[in-house]
C-alpha cells in the first residue's frame, strides 16, 4: 500500500518484509525507507561516532495516574529516567540517572528485545514474555521515597503499530516504532502508597527509537490512547523533525488498526504559555482536527556540556475529529494524552 500526501507530492512506501536499517558502512539502506504495520526493521547501527541515538520509552496511563520510564543512549552518555503523575492531586515525582558513554545501557536492535539496566539509584527491566512485555522499575530514593513499579503490557496478535524510517540523508536518519493502545495493568508503590492501574482501564505506549541524528534538532510529538463510545482510539502525531523528508510519523489507530497519515500535521500553540489550548490539524485540512487542553506541564531541562535539551511536555485531554481509512469521521471528547515541544543539542 502506498500512502500519498497530495499537497506535497510525496508517496510513502509500505514495507512488508524484514529489512536491515543500515548497510555495512552504517549508511541508510534505501530499501529501509518507508513504514510498516508491524516492526520489521533490524536497527543495525554502526559507525557515526557520537551521533547514534537509541531509546526505549514507555508510558502507562489510566484515568487517574501516569507512569513513564525510559532507557536511552546517545553514544557519549546513557540516561535512565522515570516519572509518576497523580492526576487528582497534581503530585509529580521524577528521577534521572546518567552514566558516561552509555555504560550498562544495552538496547537491542529490534523492538521485541529485552532491556535490563542496573544502577544503585535506579534499576529497570523490560522483558519480553511471548505476547506480553513485563516492566519493572525500582529506585531506593524517588522523590524522597522508595519506588517499585510493576506492569504487564499485552500485545494482541492482530494489533497494528506505526513503524517508520525518517530519512534526512544517507548518514542522518531515524527509525521509530510508535505502539499505542496496548492493554496494560500493574501498580506503582511509592513510599507507603500504592497506585493501581486496573485491567481494562490502562494503556501502554511504546516509543522505540534508533537513529543517527544531527546535533541540533527540535520536534513536536503528540500521542493518545483511550476509549470513546465503545471504540479504542489512538493517535501518534509528529511535527518539525520530519519536514522535507517525504515521510511523516502521523497515524490514526482505531480498534487496533492503523491508518497511516501522509499529510503534515501543524501544531498551533502559544510558546509563551504552553498551558493554553493547543490545536493540531493536517495540511491539507480534513483528516485530523484536534484541540488539546493541558492540565499539567512537565518541564525537563538538561545542560551537560555536549548534551543540552529543554522539553515542555503537556499532559491533558484531546477532543476533535479524525478520519481513518474508509473515510468515516470519528469524533471523540476528553481522551487522555500528551503533547510536547522538544529542542535539543545532542
Amino acid at each position: 500500500m502506498t500512502v500519498r500526501a497530495e499537497a506535497r507530492g510525496f508517496e510513502e512506501k509500505e514495507i512488508a518484509e524484514a529489512v536491515n536499517l543500515c548497510d555495512a558502512r552504517g549508511r541508510l539502506l534505501p530499501a529501509a525507507v518507508g513504514w510498516s504495520r508491524r516492526p520489521l526493521h533490524t536497527c543495525n547501527l554502526r559507525g557515526h561516532p557520537l551521533r547514534k541515538k537509541r531509546w526505549n520509552y514507555w508510558c502507562i496511563t489510566s484515568d487517574s495516574y501516569l507512569f513513564s520510564v525510559t532507557l536511552a543512549s546517545v553514544d557519549y552518555m546513557g540516561l535512565a529516567f522515570a516519572y509518576f503523575l497523580e492526576r487528582e492531586t497534581g503530585r509529580f515525582v521524577e528521577k534521572t540517572v546518567t552514566v558516561p558513554f552509555g555504560r550498562g545501557c544495552e538496547l537491542p536492535d529490534t523492538v521485541r528485545g529485552d532491556v535490563v539496566f542496573s544502577h544503585r539509584d535506579m534499576s529497570l527491566r523490560f522483558v519480553e514474555k511471548g505476547d506480553q512485555t513485563a516492566i519493572r522499575v525500582e529506585s531506593p530514593a524517588f522523590g524522597g521515597a522508595a519506588l517499585s513499579a510493576d506492569f504487564l503490557v499485552e500485545r494482541p496478535a492482530d494489533h497494528e503499530t506505526l513503524n517508520v524510517v525518517i530519512p534526512w540523508s544517507a548518514d542522518r536518519f531515524h527509525f521509530t516504532s510508535k505502539q499505542n493502545c496496548l492493554p496494560a495493568s500493574g501498580a506503582v508503590s511509592l513510599g507507603g502508597d500504592v497506585f493501581e492501574f486496573a485491567p481494562g482501564n490502562a494503556f501502554a505506549c511504546l516509543d522505540y527509537g534508533r537513529g543517527v541524528w544531527r546535533y541540533a534538532t527540535s520536534w513536536n510529538w503528540g500521542s493518545l490512547s483511550g476509549t470513546h463510545g465503545g471504540r479504542t482510539i489512538g493517535l501518534n502525531l509528529g511535527g518539525s523533525w520530519t519536514d522535507g523528508t517525504g515521510v511523516t510519523e502521523n497515524a490514526i489507530f482505531i480498534d487496533g488498526h492503523i491508518s497511516k497519515v501522509a499529510a503534515d500535521v501543524h501544531f498551533l500553540y502559544d510558546r509563551s504559555d504552553f498551558m493554553k489550548p493547543w490545536r493540531m490539524r493536517t495540511e491539507p485540512p480534513g483528516q485530523i482536527d484536534l484541540r488539546f487542553d493541558p492540565f499539567f506541564e512537565r518541564v525537563a531541562r538538561t545542560n551537560l556540556l555536549l548534551l543540552r535539551s529543554e522539553v515542555h511536555q503537556m499532559f491533558g485531554r484531546y477532543s476533535g475529529t479524525v478520519v481513518p481509512d474508509g473515510g468515516v469521521p470519528v469524533r471523540f471528547e476528553g481522551l487522555l494524552g500528551w503533547v510536547e515541544q522538544h529542542e535539543a543539542r545532542w
